[in-house]
Parts: structure tokens; C-alpha cells; sequence
């Protein structure tokens, strides 16, 4: 059954709206969320369709969905604030791109955490990176009860964390730590955004704050240099140096807050009289 992890904060007129990423959950985005909203942000981390439940919850669930999800929860948000800002994490971070570039209006900048257009990073096994091939097993009806399961050090550098982090997950509490492993069928849906989102990135025109882990055990800094490459907007790069994939809750999670605050605060300060549209 699916529970409910979203959070809402209250505070000041900008907004921000975090998404976290595939099998994972809101939780992964709540320090993140404490931080900017202690900085004045009103912040809601939303949570996926499909995700924060078992297996078949996610499976009954593609990439449409999950971004039916965050359009959802930008329009909520658009009632609360006058700038609206997208942050995500891995998956969540190429939603978040999506809704900049198919929303460029409403969206006043995107922070880009950990962007996985393909999973790359060190600790990937050879055979995940074979997962291209997983939209045609999916055409086919192969592998629909298969899974990539999550391998050590899962994207968290911090040791006590990760213990803590990996027990939850391991021991079924999906809504505090996300599924153990990717099902193939919804990294074959990943891919699918993935590939989408590449297209759209060109007519992204809000500023990016694109943040990176340098050792990123899941997604390479590829990831981050197709971003800063492909979109039409300003982009200011963060590289973490002590630091893996979940970057919102490992050792440098202030360093990104403080860093994602004052480029939001830049960008609301420019323009304190606009409105976003509804």
C-alpha cells in the first residue's frame, strides 16, 4: 500500500518545489527542504506516482504519470508563491528540467541535482549499463518481474548514514528509504523520459544550478556537462567533492542548501514585481 510522505513548509512568497527519483521518496528531499524553507522559501516535496509502496504500485505506474504528478503539484504550488522554483534530484532532476522547458513562463530557475540520464557512475555493474536495452524487453513482455538491486555504497558517502539509509531500505520501508532495486520495467520508462527530456533541454531557459557529485557513484559528471551544454539558460555549476549520488542528504547537504538558496534569492531579487501566471 502507498503512503504518504510529502511535506509541505511554509514561508515567503518564492517558492520551491523538489521531486525526488526513481524508487525513491520525498524523504530524500526533506533536509533540502528544511534548509531553503529556514531561508525563507516556501517548499513542498512532492511525492511520484506510484512510489512510496511496493513493487507493483510503481509498476502500475510510466514516466507520463510521474510527470502528471509534478505538473499537479507546480500547479498547486502556483497558487502560494509569485516564483516558483523546480529542484530534483537523479530522475527528479530531469522532471524538473521537463517542467522548465514545457513551462517557461512559471518556472524561475531549476536546481539540477545529480541529473541520471544514464546510469554510469563507478558502482554501476556492467550489466545495468546494458539497461538501454530495457524499453525493447519491455515491448517484448521480458522481464516485467525483473530488478536491478540497488549495490553499496548506495549513493550516500556518509558511512553511519548510509548504514542507516540501506537497513530501512533492505528491510521493506519503501516510504522512508525507496525500494531496494529498479525494476526493469520502470528504468525502461526512465529511459524513455530520458530521452525526451534530451530533446527538450534546448528550449530550457531558466538559470540552472546544476549540482554534481565529482565521484557520483550512479551517474557520472556526463550528466551535469550534457545540461550545462544542451540548455538555453544560464547555468552556474556545484561540484561535491565529499559526496555521492544523494547529494540532498550526504556530507556537503549544507553547502548545497546554502548554494540553492542565495541563486534562487538572486534570481527572485531580479525580479520582485512578477507574477507568475496560473
Amino acid at each position: 500500500m502507498i503512503q504518504q510522505t510529502d511535506f509541505f513548509f511554509e514561508g515567503g512568497r518564492s517558492g520551491v518545489l523538489l521531486i525526488h527519483g526513481l524508487t525513491g521518496t520525498p524523504m530524500e528531499m526533506r533536509l533540502l527542504g528544511k534548509g531553503l524553507n529556514r531561508a525563507g522559501f516556501t517548499v513542498y516535496g512532492m511525492q511520484l506516482a506510484g512510489h512510496c509502496g511496493n513493487t507493483e504500485d510503481l509498476l502500475a505506474t510510466g514516466w507520463r504519470d510521474w510527470y502528471a504528478s509534478v505538473e499537479k503539484a507546480a500547479a498547486e504550488m502556483l497558487d502560494k508563491v509569485d516564483h516558483l522554483f523546480v529542484g530534483g534530484l537523479s530522475m527528479g532532476a530531469l522532471l524538473a528540467l521537463k517542467l522548465a522547458a514545457e513551462q517557461p513562463d512559471r518556472i524561475a530557475g531549476v536546481g539540477v541535482y545529480g541529473a541520471t540520464f544514464r546510469y554510469d557512475g563507478w558502482s554501476i555493474p556492467w550489466s545495468a549499463r546494458l539497461s538501454f536495452l530495457l524499453p525493447l524487453l519491455k515491448k517484448l513482455g521480458i522481464g516485467r518481474h525483473r530488478s536491478f538491486m540497488e549495490q553499496p555504497p548506495y549513493g550516500i558517502r556518509d558511512e553511519r548514514l548510509r548504514t542507516q539509509v540501506s537497513t530501512a531500505m533492505l528491510g521493506g520501508d519503501s516510504a522512508a528509504a525507496g525500494l531496494p532495486g529498479n525494476p526493469w520495467y520502470s528504468l525502461a520508462e526512465m529511459h524513455e523520459l530520458a530521452a525526451d527530456v534530451r530533446r527538450q533541454l534546448p528550449q530550457v531557459t531558466a538559470p540552472c544550478l546544476v549540482a554534481h557529485a565529482s565521484e557520483d557513484d550512479v551517474a557520472s559528471l556526463k550528466n551535469a556537462e550534457l545540461v550545462m551544454r544542451e540548455v538555453s539558460a544560464p547555468t552556474e555549476l556545484l561540484l561535491l567533492e565529499d559526496s555521492y549520488h544523494m547529494i540532498t542528504i550526504d556530507k556537503e547537504r549544507r553547502t548545497l542548501i546554502d548554494r540553492s538558496a542565495a541563486f534562487f534569492d538572486n534570481i527572485a531579487a531580479a525580479r520582485p514585481q512578477q507574477r507568475i501566471a496560473a
